[in-house]
């Protein structure tokens, strides 16, 4: 399994040809939950087990809930497959995992399978984990193991399909309504509105929990019911950010200027007097006036610094012709979910053949900020 390393993460490989990415607070958080079990839950649940005996089935039952999140995810992202959706990868981080597909739903009836096969793979394995606890019940260690598993997934799954969005349950909703109404917007806000009285409602209870003396429970329930309410917020304003960009065109929102940088600077030459100066995030590489290439910093990101001076700009350039580019008079809003789809920051804009411009998220942000957002 080839291992890589990228800011606050690490990259694990793939499963069913899904990559999988750990976030560095996961880490955090499997050692807390094994903390958990090993010095609360299972000392409380099951008494007499040598204090070794704690910490190692409270280590292999921390692992195997993760493992049981990450085949969550994966269920979505083999169904969203199934309806050809890009699945980016595969995240673990401190919430949980997500599963980070390319776009937004075409349909009420993609989106309705896409949610519903996470909570299924959650409920399968609840089965399996309460069927191998009924198997495993004159081993005490195995017992306690298994029906942890199972409990924890029969939580995980309930929970899921509570009906707030982000929560599977909340998609779940929308694509209901949206499939009884055939407006998206309205099912949009009505799912992400819940999703917010939800949020707030976990922060209650998280409180009050505090307030009874369950200190650290009550603190996880308010960050998680805080997560909640704050991505259902800015779902909402996601489809705000949507709405306003309609009926604007990509020309409206490029910019104009745009860095070139030729084709044989050396890496080393294009940070001292690109990056360092200019504050660029992408560059037109160009090759004695023709345009052969897009470079952007995270391109030049993987190259050691000592290699810096016997790399050029075409060594770790993307090659024009294999560059996501958007015409001039391309709908904005269908050029923003296009860069979502392809996971890139930025698109040369193309008008008769010619590169004449460059949009980026930041200067749609910028433009955005421009227009008159009275509703």
């Amino acid at each position: 399994m080839k291992t890589s390393f990228k800011k606050n993460q690490v990259r694990v490989g793939k499963l069913f040809g899904i990559p999988l990415t750990f976030d560095y607070s996961w880490f955090l958080v499997l050692l807390f939950v094994t903390w958990i079990l090993a010095g609360s839950y299972f000392p409380n649940e099951y008494k007499g087990w040598p204090h070794i005996y704690y910490w190692i089935i409270g280590g292999i039952t921390s692992v195997l809930f993760f493992v049981s999140v990450l085949l969550h995810e994966i269920g979505h992202s083999i169904v969203a497959r199934k309806y050809n959706y890009k699945v980016k990868q595969v995240k673990l981080f401190i919430f949980g995992g997500i599963s980070e597909i390319g776009q937004e739903p075409r349909n009420p009836k993609e989106e309705f399978f896409i949610s519903i096969a996470g909570p299924a793979v959650t409920f399968l394995l609840m089965g399996f984990f309460y069927g191998m606890a009924a198997l495993t019940k004159g081993n005490e260690y195995l017992y306690a193991l298994f029906h942890y598993l199972g409990m924890i997934n029969l939580f995980l799954g309930v929970f899921n399909i509570l009906p707030g969005f982000p929560l599977d349950g909340g998609r779940i909703l929308r694509a209901i309504i949206w499939g009884r109404t055939k407006d998206f917007d309205r099912a949009n806000k009505t799912a992400a509105s819940v999703g917010r009285i939800f949020g707030f409602f976990v922060i209650m209870i998280g409180f009050f929990e505090m307030m009874a003396g369950y200190f650290i429970d009550g603190m996880w329930l308010s960050f998680i019911g805080w997560f909640l309410e704050s991505a259902a917020f800015a779902q909402i304003q996601r489809e705000r950010f949507t709405k306003y960009l309609g009926g604007h065109t990509v020309e409206e929102a490029m910019t104009k200027a745009y860095g070139l940088v030729p084709a044989d600077t050396t890496i080393s030459e294009f940070i001292q007097n690109e990056i360092l100066t200019r504050h660029r995030r992408s560059f037109i590489v160009e090759d004695y006036g023709k345009y052969v290439g897009l470079l952007t910093i995270h391109d030049i990101k993987n190259v050691p610094q000592s290699e810096w001076d016997k790399t050029t700009v075409t060594d770790v350039m993307k090659p024009l012709d294999q560059v996501k580019t958007v015409d001039v008079n391309y709908p904005l809003v269908d050029a923003l979910k296009a860069m979502d789809k392809e996971g890139v920051n930025q698109m040369p804009v193309i008008e008769d053949n010619k590169i004449v411009g460059m949009l980026s998220r930041e200067s749609i942000i910028s433009f955005f900020s421009t227009l008159n957002l009275k509703e």
